[in-house]
């Protein structure tokens, strides 16, 4: 199926041309990637960790204690703190005491500093990956992040600015619609490769980002 098909799909539902452009407004632009702090980065992957298998609600009305708790996510604090500091932190009633999650805190602030050694830049790094490999990126995340697996890691690059797709229910449902033939929680390199080369296609197709291609596939089946 060409993307036209699905974006004409997406204005049906959203009742015209002028309303599914105004859904579409207000993501960040990519190129703002590059000049946000690693401490940025750490915040957003403990966000999207903690909020995972809980109510979100929960943890935005928590999250003034979560960047008073955790130092503000400065990367160079989290690796310095001792281990009693950590029992601390553990039972904070300022954050939600989950202790795997709060471990991810400290793994991550790690993952941001090797990749930083590494590349000179964890931003730049972020920024660089090209989109038509984003199940690359998306497979470090949860190779050498903490948590950063599945919609975590989509959720993440979504929230610090990535051009990126999601691949929420109404997404998946919508690649099956175009003739992908994929499962309903698409984990397996086969399907995640289509996936990527599908919405690579789309993209040359349309010249539009993916978060706004992402988008608009998931409006052509919500209404």
């Amino acid at each position: 199926m060409k993307f036209e098909e699905v974006y004409y799909r997406a204005v049906e539902h959203k009742g015209g041309v002028n309303e599914l452009s105004l859904l579409l407004a207000g993501f960040p632009e990519p190129e703002s990637i590059a000049t946000l702090s690693e401490d940025r980065f750490l915040a957003e992957m403990t966000r999207c960790v903690f909020q995972a298998g809980f109510v979100w609600r929960v943890i935005n009305q928590k999250w003034p204690g979560f960047e008073a708790v955790f130092h503000g996510f400065d990367v160079n604090a989290i690796l310095a703190l001792m281990p009693e500091e950590w029992d601390e932190i553990r039972q904070d009633v300022r954050i939600v005491r989950n202790g795997q999650k709060i471990n991810a805190v400290r793994a991550n602030a790690q993952f941001i500093e090797d990749i930083a050694l590494e590349t000179g830049s964890f931003s730049q790094f972020i920024a660089d990956w090209p989109e038509s490999d984003l199940i690359g990126l998306l497979g470090l995340l949860k190779k050498r992040g903490s948590r950063l697996g599945g919609n975590s890691g989509q959720r993440f690059l979504r929230n610090v600015g990535k051009d990126c797709f999601y691949l929420s229910k109404d997404v998946i449902r919508c690649l099956q619609n175009s003739g992908l033939n994929i499962k309903d929680n698409p984990t397996s390199k086969r399907d995640l490769q289509a996936i990527q080369e599908t919405f690579n296609a789309w993209h040359d197709e349309s010249k539009l980002s993916y978060t706004h291609i992402s988008k608009i596939a998931a409006y052509s089946i919500s209404s």
